[in-house]
């Protein structure tokens, strides 16, 4: 079942938070959507700009609505994830999509509420819901460029959220884009949350760049033959915590990556004779699958989909 994300916070809110996933190909969608069944966990699935490039984006739409029918228990949303107000109106006109980001992040303030306020009022005129953000995480992702952390300014984040009428936020709390977040001691400004939460009661929050960027799996790409040095992430076991600060929906894309790269290096460094992608894609799938479920367990979704089932009908 497809729904917005904001009948997700609502259930969510104060209490776990949702788990936003990107995904690009067919292996990823299939592991995603075994993962989130397994942990009966709600879920976000997200397509990027970048995703709707990568193949084409009546393929990720098709996937979609194909998966509806595949996992009738799963409910989930479809989100566009940093999308440019092009591709926001393009998402909105599909039919396919529940949601939709518009990250003018870049601009200055009263420029991207103009901005977002055009998204949202498409948006909500065909009953979609709309994520903005306010303040510059530190990294790449994709063509999302920023070189330091802008702080969201919790006095800002209200006036934004007024103005612009947004259905969710999303804030600069020290999260990176990427596989190296963090140098040194890792600090997330949870006092930002605090704030914000104060001046926004029960408003839903997002954390983007939140990817815990686990060791283990950078350690086994290394050995397998590949050369990622320095990366680090997130400490999940920061996520409920975060949470409780009205935090809904967490980010997570590089890890699923790192699981994606550590499959395949290792399959083919063990099994150098093989070359059919599906041998290495009946690997991914299930390892995915975990992947998402353990993920689940860390926000405190996992458990929830007969919760929000019940909720939904009322």
């Amino acid at each position: 079942m497809i729904v917005t994300t904001k009948q997700l916070f609502q259930q969510a809110y104060g209490k776990y938070a949702i788990g936003a996933y990107n995904i690009n190909n067919l292996e990823q969608t299939m592991g995603l959507f075994k993962g989130n069944i397994d942990s009966k966990a709600p879920f976000i699935v997200q397509l990027s700009k970048g995703a709707r490039s990568y193949s084409h984006k009546l393929m990720l739409e098709t996937m979609m609505t194909t998966a509806d029918q595949i996992f009738p228990d799963a409910i989930f949303a479809v989100h566009l994830d940093h999308g440019d107000e092009a591709t926001c109106m393009d998402c909105i006109n599909s039919g396919v999509y529940s949601s939709v980001m518009i990250d003018a992040s870049h601009e200055p303030l009263e420029k991207n509420i103009e901005i977002t306020k055009r998204v949202v009022d498409a948006a909500h005129a065909k009953g979609l819901v709309v994520e903005a953000e306010l303040g510059l995480l530190k990294g790449i992702e994709e063509d999302v460029h920023a070189a330091d952390h802008v702080y969201t300014k919790p006095e800002e984040a209200e006036y934004f959220v007024k103005q612009s009428g947004c259905d969710s936020l999303a804030c600069a709390i020290g999260t990176s884009h990427g596989a190296f977040k963090f140098h040194g001691d890792q600090k997330l400004r949870f006092d930002i949350l605090e704030e914000i939460q104060k001046r926004l009661p029960g408003f839903p929050l997002v954390m983007h760049g939140s990817s815990s960027v686990p060791k283990e799996e950078v350690d086994r790409i290394n050995a397998a033959g590949g050369n990622i040095k320095g990366a680090s992430g997130v400490d999940a076991r920061q996520f409920l915590g975060a949470a409780k600060l009205g935090v809904t929906k967490i980010n997570i894309d590089t890890d699923g990556r790192l699981v994606w790269c550590r499959v395949h290096r290792e399959f083919f460094r063990d099994q150098p004779e093989k070359f059919d992608l599906r041998d290495a894609g009946k690997i991914f799938i299930p390892e995915y699958a975990k992947f998402i479920a353990a993920k689940n367990v860390l926000l405190g979704s996992a458990g929830k989909l007969d919760e929000v089932r019940a909720a939904l009908k009322k």
